[in-house]
C-alpha cells in the first residue's frame, strides 16, 4: 500500500522523531510511505480561535496537497489534527461559499487515519510485539487524548496496541478520560486554569506508578511534558517523569530500544535531525 504521511504541525515543528517513527513502523509492514510536499497546517488553530477566513486558505492548501498526491491513504500520528479534518475543514470551505472545496475535503478527511485506526482497523496489527517488533521494557501509563475519544471514537486502539508491546508494564492512568488541559489555543487563552488541569492529570500519572506517560497527540504530550520538567516531577520510582508518543513505543526494538534515561530518544542517525524538513527526514527513516 502507498500510504501519504501527514506530519501535522507541531509533529514537524517540535516532535519529528515522532513522525520517523511513524515511518519505521509502516515500512516495517512493508509499505511504500510516501510524503505529499507542500503541506502544512491543518487550520486547526485558526478555527478554534474563531477566525475561519483565516483558516479557509489554511484549508485549501491542504486540500489541494492530498489532493493531487498519489497514494491510498494518508495517516498521522495525531487524533486531534486527523479529527480537524473531518470535523472542521468542510464547514471552513462551506462558510467561505466553496462547496467544491468543501467536498474535496470530505474525501480527503475520508482517506485520512490516526495511526492506531490504520494499524488497527487496516492494516490488520493486533499483536504490536509479534508484528511490530515492538519492545519496550518500562512502566508506562497511557492518556487518551479528548479528540481521539470524543470525536474520532478511537476507543481501545492506542491502549490495545500497547499492551502486546514486549515487555511493556502498561499500569491503568486514574480517570484518565480527563482534559490535560492543553486544549489547544486554550492553554493561551486561559493559562492559569489550563496549568491547574495539568498538574492534576500529572498527580495521576505519579499515582498510576509510572514514570512514563504515553498518548496519541504530540500536543498534549508536549503540554504535560512541560509541566513536569517545570515542578521537576518524579514518579514513585523517583525517576523523572517524563511523556513519549505511541509511534515512539511502537517503533521501539530490541535492536534499537527507546532510550529513556536522559531526555527520550529514539535512536535515529544523527544527520536525520537536520532542519531540512520532512521530507528529507522520512528519507532518512528509509535507510
Amino acid at each position: 500500500m502507498r500510504i501519504a504521511l501527514f506530519a501535522t504541525c507541531i509533529v514537524d515543528a517540535m516532535y519529528p522523531k515522532v513522525a520517523l517513527a511513524t515511518v519505521r513502523i509502516l515500512e516495517r509492514l512493508g509499505h511504500e510511505v510516501v510524503f505529499p510536499p507542500g503541506q502544512v497546517c491543518c487550520s486547526q488553530m485558526h478555527v478554534n480561535s474563531g477566525y475561519m477566513e483565516d483558516a479557509l486558505p489554511v484549508v485549501r492548501n491542504h486540500v489541494r496537497t492530498f489532493m493531487k498526491a498519489d497514494y491510498d491513504l494518508a495517516v498521522a500520528p495525531s487524533a486531534s489534527c486527523v479529527a480537524s479534518l473531518g470535523h472542521q475543514q468542510p464547514d471552513v470551505a462551506r462558510s467561505g461559499g466553496d462547496e467544491g472545496l468543501a467536498r474535496d475535503a470530505e474525501v480527503v478527511a475520508s482517506r485520512t487515519l490516526e495511526l492506531s485506526q490504520l494499524l488497527t482497523d487496516v492494516l490488520g496489527v493486533t499483536d504490536a510485539g509479534a508484528q511490530l517488533g515492538s519492545w519496550f521494557p518500562h512502566t508506562v501509563t497511557y492518556h487518551p487524548s479528548c479528540h481521539g475519544m470524543r470525536l474520532l471514537r478511537l476507543g481501545s486502539r492506542q491502549e490495545d496496541l500497547l499492551r502486546t508491546v514486549a515487555d511493556i508494564d502498561l499500569r491503568p492512568l486514574p480517570d484518565a478520560e480527563e482534559c490535560c488541559g492543553f486544549g489547544g489555543t486554550f492553554s493561551l487563552k486561559n493559562p492559569d486554569v489550563s496549568a491547574a488541569i495539568a498538574e492534576e492529570k500529572i498527580e495521576k500519572v505519579t499515582a498510576s506508578g509510572a514514570s512514563l506517560c504515553t498518548g496519541g497527540d504530540a500536543s498534549c504530550l508536549l503540554h504535560l511534558d512541560g509541566a513536569m520538567h517545570r515542578r521537576e516531577a518524579r514518579g514513585q520510582d523517583g525517576r523523572p517523569l517524563r511523556t513519549v508518543h505511541l509511534a515512539e513505543i511502537l517503533a521501539a526494538t530490541r535492536e534499537n530500544p527507546l532510550e529513556v534515561d536522559g531526555p527520550v530518544e529514539l535512536s535515529i542517525p544523527a544527520s536525520a535531525g537536520a532542519r531540512r524538513g520532512p521530507s528529507a527526514r522520512v528519507e532518512e527513516a528509509r535507510r
